[in-house]
């Protein structure tokens, strides 16, 4: 099998690369459909799609395919692609970008190794949102609970009302959405931020489009009680 080295890029923070040694994803995150590709590095006669100088308008599906026979052209244009929502999507989560950022690289490690078992039940960028999720809580369970003390929590909280920036209400909202269950979190951020729908949300946190809503009313309910300071 090929060796992947993905490089996650991110217009506000500088990026670095991981090696290629995170452990495999989870068989859970196999789907089905007609067509099992062949796992990397088996020869094929399967039209592998687009010519490799064309990999940016190709479809997901086309790249994903291409990518599970072991092409790394096709995979670096997914990671190129679907990588910097990833890394937002992780840093909202884990609030820590060197955080962020392992949760995303190991998100496409693990993408990488089981690519020839994603069989396209779901869309690739629903799949990548999955284990990037699946990464970022392994990370918030091994952390080690830090005392902070009172003032300093005074000084996180406290917000600006007259900065007409904007940026004293980022970084409010900021510290709010850390204080939410990840749960509810994650919900808010992949419906507010990412524009995802309710079946892909329950796809990521495999769970009911019913409980997706229930989680979301909740998330911006805690959100408005945290911001109240912020209305007009």
């Amino acid at each position: 099998m090929n060796s992947v080295t993905p490089v996650i890029r991110d217009d506000s923070e500088p990026q670095s690369v991981v090696e290629a040694d995170a452990e495999e994803a989870d068989a859970e995150m196999v789907g089905s459909d007609d067509e099992a590709p062949t796992p990397h590095g088996s020869e094929s006669s399967v039209d592998r799609g687009p010519e490799r100088d064309s990999w940016a308008s190709a479809h997901d599906n086309s790249l994903r395919r291409a990518a599970a026979f072991g092409d790394l052209e096709a995979f670096n244009e997914i990671v190129n692609r679907h990588g910097p929502a990833m890394f937002r999507y992780a840093k909202r989560t884990l609030v820590d970008p060197g955080e962020a950022e392992e949760a995303v690289q190991d998100a496409f490690v693990s993408a990488w190794k089981t690519l020839p078992d994603f069989r396209g039940e779901s869309s690739l960028r629903t799949w990548l949102f999955t284990i990037t999720r699946r990464k970022a809580v392994d990370l918030l369970r091994k952390r080690r609970p830090v005392p902070v003390a009172d003032d300093m929590m005074m000084e996180l909280t406290a917000v600006d009302e007259h900065d007409g920036s904007g940026t004293g209400f980022m970084e409010a909202l900021g510290v709010a959405l850390s204080k939410l269950p990840e749960s509810q979190r994650s919900v808010w951020l992949l419906r507010e931020v990412e524009q995802m729908s309710y079946a892909e949300i329950s796809g990521v946190l495999r769970t009911t489009e019913t409980a997706v809503r229930g989680q979301l009313a909740r998330a911006r309910t805690n959100l408005q009680t945290q911001l109240g300071a912020w209305k007009p």
